[in-house]
């Protein structure tokens, strides 16, 4: 086989013309289908009848050979190249050059946008699309293709690790982001979803077996990948953990029976990084179409498997028509030229201002904000967070930035015209005494949540997944250079210093902020009331002790590469906070859905964030969806129609108040008469609506009555009576409009039409 494999030393730089005698026939494959005389599917075949079978088996795995491949990434490769895979330089296959997310593109600086879980709390798919097309023009500036970018799992439990890369805790608000994000990215390259599925704990994901039953699985921890892949998302990553007794990576039930059988996902499949598969064979057969990054179990075992007819050769083909066919479905846009220039430039900076602006979510206001920087003399920032770069978690989906503004920089550009001072100290309260207004910023880095490497777990792992190491192994390994050591100042102008390893990170075993920092709350409020709190984080923050002792409260999250602009703009009232929260943030975390970050199993059922507080008459500290702003709105009229499978809410808007602003309208419904147990309400639309200071805007909402159907056997069942609709401003709103509309009985199979 090895004689056949591409080699990459210039990784991400494969075009579509540039290696082998055949190098034509892909492009002749595409002009063929693009003059509308073939499909993808039908030239994948003929691509594929061509290929030898060692061609075949090399796009079944990555590019890279293992052993030095590990070590490079180790050392911090995972931010210098991407990662090859699928490519028969003989036909003029391309193959996939992996990049990941989803923040923006992890190779070399780029532009470091907003967390998702802080661009979930905008409810903008608009904005998100554009972020999208953003990260995907910067990665083709760097030859990528392939963005692992779209993340999508479920918030279940506040304290999963990697919250911060997922959109929130409801699935409609997040299958909607996630497809925005998809449809910008696709633009420029091929977008990945992950991770399929039930992927919510992270310090025990290579072990965990999660048990989850048809109605749970298929309402609450599908129901967004399937949004996805309707959307056309090229590629699906497979989750680390086992469901219901199977690994994700080997699961045929959930690679082939629901996502292609039931969907209709014409795409292809990849494995997680490294321990992504537990069975080579298995994972083939199971509809794994690609182990990544490396050539591991597969390059170990299926040769053999081929041989001995274990491994029919129609199911290799079969894994390697469906990448094929996506490759040629996407040339057009892989042909699109990569563009340097707009790396880190104006427009993408400007959009990451807006975004991390949009994301700001004011939980409290009693009078304190905004502040009036024409009566301002001395602002004190308190905080060991204030001015430091937060920019979440340095793990896979870490962006490199070495110029982000911190909320102490932004605070001072922003008050430099008015000659106000702004004076900082990481613990010393008593600096706010004499001060106008203290800012207090706490919260969370990377060293608290992110993604975790458990060291001995993986040291046993890899003796399974890795092929034993070669003499020529151990001579390309020798030629890989450690990372230069980082400066005094922890600089990270290059990749090749903090990024060399993974941070700690890992799963919070309490939401609680540190005592340090609630300590640090307590002595600003005593020295100065005028006392606001910015928490920075990826999820939700316990805030019982503290809350109603202050008069204001942001969440900053991990905010971007302009985060500390954005903090001013809405501090100043320059922009006024629009956030609205992705999830629900409770009184007491015994409200939550139990959680253990080493679980050797855990059941998922249908509750958690709102649903289960509703369910349990548990009124939370701040609900799913709530967001102040400094106007406030009403909802005068709403009116619901609907015309064959489609459905919307007409809703009316005034914004009562002296400010322009934007607002969310959001749509929940549930059957108060259910004979099954379901939520109460769920959300089934949303849309945000700026509206002028006293204007009045009408908008239409659309809604998804699919997330009111239950999935019951190999059907799904929306049972007919009366639905209760509320059209409010989170999933608490007492103040909402009720609308009472009737649905009747109807029953549809799972298998999609397409199949």
């Amino acid at each position: 086989m090895a004689a056949t494999r591409p080699t990459h030393d210039r990784p991400g730089m494969t075009s579509l013309n540039d290696s082998g005698s055949d190098a034509s026939v892909f492009a002749q494959a595409v002009e063929r289908i693009s003059d509308g005389r073939t499909t993808a599917v039908d030239e994948a075949i003929r691509l594929v009848e061509a290929m030898s079978l060692d061609e075949k088996l090399g796009c079944l795995d990555g590019d890279l050979e293992a052993w030095p491949g590990l070590f490079a990434m180790m050392f911090g490769s995972y931010h210098r190249r991407t990662f090859p895979a699928a490519a028969v330089p003989r036909l003029g296959i391309p193959g996939i050059e992996f990049s990941d997310g989803p923040r923006g593109c992890v190779i070399g600086e780029k532009t470091a946008f907003p967390v998702s879980m802080a661009r979930g709390a905008s409810w903008d798919p608009v904005l998100e699309e554009r972020i999208g097309d953003a990260i995907g023009a910067e990665l083709r500036s760097v030859g990528a293709t392939f963005y692992g970018g779209v993340c999508v799992n479920v918030l279940r439990h506040p304290g999963w690790g990697r919250a911060q890369e997922t959109y929130g805790e409801d699935p409609y608000l997040v299958g909607e982001m996630g497809r925005a994000l998809t449809l910008g990215a696709q633009r420029w390259v091929m977008a990945c979803v992950k991770h399929f599925a039930v992927n919510s704990i992270e310090n025990a994901r290579f072990k965990v077996d999660v048990i989850a039953d048809d109605r749970a699985l298929h309402e609450v921890y599908l129901p967004h990948f399937r949004r996805i892949v309707e959307a056309g998302v090229a590629s699906v990553m497979s989750a680390y953990n086992s469901l219901n007794g199977t690994f994700c990576g080997d699961n045929e039930a959930l690679l082939t029976g629901i996502l292609r059988d039931e969907w209709g996902f014409d795409g292809f499949v990849i494995s997680d990084f490294i321990f992504g598969l537990r069975d080579a064979v298995r994972s083939v057969v199971a509809g794994l179409d690609i182990e990544m990054p490396f050539r591991q179990q597969r390059a170990m075992h299926l040769p053999a498997a081929v041989s001995n007819g274990t491994l029919p050769i129609e199911i290799i083909d079969r894994s390697v028509v469906r990448t094929v066919a996506t490759l040629l479905r996407f040339a057009p846009v892989l042909a699109r030229a990569g563009d340097a220039s707009v790396v880190l430039g104006p427009q993408h900076r400007s959009l990451a201002r807006e975004a991390a602006t949009a994301s700001i979510v004011m939980l409290r206001n009693e009078g304190v904000l905004p502040l009036d920087p024409t009566t301002l003399k001395r602002v004190a920032m308190v905080g060991r967070l204030a001015a430091v770069r937060n920019l979440g978690d340095r793990g896979s989906s870490e962006v490199i930035v070495s110029d982000a503004v911190t909320p102490l920089d932004g605070l001072r550009a922003a008050l430099a015209p008015y000659g106000v001072e702004v004076v900082h100290t990481d613990r010393d309260a008593s600096l706010g005494e004499d001060a106008d207004a203290v800012v207090v910023v706490v919260g969370f880095t990377h060293a608290d949540e992110g993604e975790f490497i458990d060291a001995a777990g993986t040291a046993a792992l890899q003796t399974q997944v890795f092929p034993p190491m070669s003499d020529k192994d151990r001579v390309e390994i020798a030629k890989i250079a450690p990372p230069k050591p980082a400066d005094a100042e922890g600089s990270t102008s290059t990749a090749t210093q903090e990024q060399a390893a993974f941070a700690p990170g890992g799963d919070r075993r309490t939401l609680q902020l540190s005592s340090d920092d609630t300590a640090l709350i307590s002595a600003a409020v005593a020295a100065n009331p005028r006392t606001i709190v910015v928490v920075m984080g990826g999820s939700a923050t316990m805030m019982e002790s503290w809350r109603l002792a202050v008069p204001g409260i942001l969440l900053l999250w991990y905010p971007g590469i302009e985060g500390g602009h954005a903090l001013a703009d809405v501090l100043l009232g320059v922009a006024n906070p629009s956030g609205h929260l992705p999830f629900t943030i409770p009184t007491d975390e015994a409200h939550l859905p139990h959680f253990d970050p080493d679980a050797a199993t855990e059941t998922y059922d249908l509750w958690h964030g709102y649903w289960k507080l509703h369910r349990d008459g548990n009124v939370p500290a701040y609900p799913f969806g709530f967001g102040l702003s400094y106007t406030e709105f009403s909802i005068d009229a709403a009116v619901l129609s609907r015309h064959d499978d489609a459905a919307r809410v007409t809703v009316t808007v005034t914004n009562c108040g002296q400010r322009d602003g934007a607002m969310v309208v959001q749509v929940y419904a549930g059957l108060p008469d259910s004979v099954h147990e379901r939520p109460a309400l769920r959300l089934i639309g949303f849309a945000r609506v700026t509206v002028q200071a006293g204007g009045t805007v009408t908008t239409d909402v659309p809604l998804d009555i699919r997330q009111l159907h239950l999935r019951l056997g190999d059907q799904w069942v929306q049972e007919g009576g009366d639905y209760r609709f509320i059209v409010g401003q989170h999933s608490s709103d007492s103040s909402g409009i009720e609308i009472i509309h009737a649905l009747p009985a109807e029953v549809s199979p799972a298998r999609s039409a397409a199949r």
